[in-house]
């Protein structure tokens, strides 16, 4: 059941939603990916569902819609791309209004070696990469459960700004570290799932 009390609110006070931390975890069936997005508990240990988020296989037009509740009843946010069928396509960060908060691309010609992104919000110009050089050419090879990291950094002061730890299992299961108080948290989920979603493009 989702914990309706960790859920996003549509308009955060100061219009940012700030969680240092949260958990993305994957399910896989045969049309959709399925994501839970979780909550951290002060211990750090995994709380209870903030949004639930599916992403349509093969879709023309990339949208995934993040939802309050299981029954996908009440969105919250969501993402889109701008261009259709498009490798290095943006994709736009919606609040529940329908209000741009965001947006993220990933940079393809850096990524056929290792995977890269730019993420950008309101004070917010970052660049993230993949941690480990020799580990993002060899899963590129080899089908097998990696750990890996992402980390994105302010682009003017090289400060971290959010950083994305897969888990080593079967099930794609990530540990989402924000420590900069500017980036919204509804940016960073997006950026989290848009991760695993585009890791392989």
């Amino acid at each position: 059941m989702t914990d309706t009390s960790a859920t996003p609110s549509a308009t955060p006070a100061g219009g940012v939603d700030h969680r240092p931390q949260f958990f993305v975890k994957q399910k896989l069936t045969m049309m959709v990916n399925r994501y839970e997005i979780r909550a951290a508990n002060p211990d750090g240990s995994e709380g209870g569902v903030i949004a639930i988020a599916q992403q349509k296989r093969m879709a023309f037009k990339e949208q995934v819609t993040f939802y309050a509740d299981e029954a996908r009843t009440q969105p919250v946010f969501s993402f889109k791309a701008r261009q259709a069928i498009d490798l290095a396509a943006v994709y736009d960060v919606f609040d529940a209004s329908g209000a741009a908060i965001g947006w993220f691309q990933k940079d393809f010609g850096a990524s056929l070696l290792r995977s890269s992104f730019h993420l950008a919000g309101p004070g917010i110009d970052a660049y993230g990469q993949e941690r480990n050089q020799a580990i993002a050419i060899i899963r590129r090879f080899v089908e097998l459960p990696f750990a890996f990291h992402f980390d994105f950094t302010d682009k003017a002061t090289g400060q971290l700004v959010m950083s994305s730890e897969r888990q080593m299992s079967l099930r794609d299961r990530y540990t989402v570290t924000v420590p900069d108080t500017r980036v919204d948290f509804r940016l960073a989920a997006a950026m989290a799932v848009g991760l695993d979603a585009l890791m392989q493009r």
